[in-house]
């Protein structure tokens, strides 16, 4: 299998507010192929060009990237000009996946359920517009910056006087803020890996985070939190749980891999979504290869079977080519 892969290129770093993260993703990706024979090269976008890209002649590559220019369908698109095949979904379910508002509104026409919102503008929201989200919300409620991933710009507001700072905090990183519906309940994640009808969910993951904080520290760098896999659920849940997952992985259009987010209403266990990565971490406290574990499946396989899914959204083919004109041998000069 390592032979048929050519020459890959890890793609990691970037120049997202998750560089740090990807960092370490893309090392363990790297290890991990390495390890299986892989002939895999790194690459950072951030300290090298598209030029240079072209110049490597990779023959696929795995992205290790999270955030912007990385997981928001920019560099995917870069790749598709370029005829390489990447990891992941293509340009258009990442895009739409890299957008929380985007994402709900798609989940909510495919009658998928997700907790309710508002899109306020960053730059000209009133105070008093500001006052009366918690009205139509209640309380608490979340504020999200919704092109943002790993915890980063989000705030939860407890009472009327948080709103502004929390308002403040979250427009710093984006040009809308997404006020959400607090859920409370049990937070839960459950990859998905495949296309289509072979899409597969993996056992679910339960998140206990100190004090329900599951913060950029917390899910990266301490062991505080606990991960509970296969999450203490009955089988019908799991079972349920999984389902919505492969339905929302399928209504934006995802293939390769990703992680469906969840939180499970206390009050009667009914789950809502809350957003889905699309280049999810590969760290050593990352969740898709704790459940592809609990599954079977060791972390160097599961990178090589995401790497085995590269492709592209328009597969290369003779389609395209310069038209001769018809009567190509008949042509008179009328200059």
């Amino acid at each position: 299998m390592a032979k048929q892969f050519g020459k890959v290129g890890v793609l990691f770093g970037g120049r997202s507010a998750e560089r740090e993260v990807s960092l370490m993703s893309g090392a363990g990706v790297l290890k991990a192929l390495r390890s299986k024979g892989v002939d895999a090269h790194p690459f950072d976008p951030a300290e090298r060009s598209l030029a240079e890209l072209a110049a490597e002649k990779f023959d696929r590559v795995f992205i290790a990237l999270h955030g912007r220019y990385g997981e928001d369908g920019t560099l995917q698109g870069a790749l598709e000009q370029l005829g390489i095949p990447y990891t992941g979904p293509g340009v258009m379910a990442s895009s739409i996946a890299m957008d929380k508002v985007m994402t709900k509104r798609i989940w909510i026409g495919h009658d998928l359920p997700t907790p309710r919102f508002i899109v306020l503008d960053s730059a000209a929201t009133p105070r008093e517009e500001l006052r009366q989200v918690p009205d139509v919300l209640g309380l608490p409620l979340m504020l999200k910056a919704p092109h943002e991933g790993s915890t980063i710009g989000i705030a939860k507001v407890s009472g009327y006087s948080d709103m502004q700072e929390a308002f403040n905090l979250c427009a710093k990183y984006d040009a809308a803020v997404l006020a959400e519906e607090f859920v409370t309940g049990r937070e839960l994640t459950v990859p998905v890996l495949g296309k289509g009808r072979d899409a597969k969910a993996y056992p679910v993951i339960e998140i206990r985070a100190p004090e329900g904080n599951y913060d950029y520290q917390h899910k990266y760098f301490t062991d505080d939190t606990k991960y509970l896999c296969p999450a203490p659920i009955d089988e019908a849940l799991t079972q349920r749980v999984q389902d919505l997952a492969v339905k929302a992985y399928n209504a934006l259009g995802c293939r390769g891999w990703s992680r469906v987010d969840f939180m499970l209403r206390a009050s009667d266990n009914e789950p809502f979504l809350l957003e889905i990565n699309t280049s999810p971490g590969m760290t050593g406290h990352s969740l898709v290869p704790m459940s592809a574990k609990q599954a079977g499946m060791s972390y160097e396989d599961l990178c090589c079977e995401i790497l085995q899914s590269a492709a592209l959204d328009l597969q290369p083919s003779d389609a395209w080519k310069p038209h001769a004109s018809a009567d190509a041998g008949n042509t008179t000069d009328k200059g």
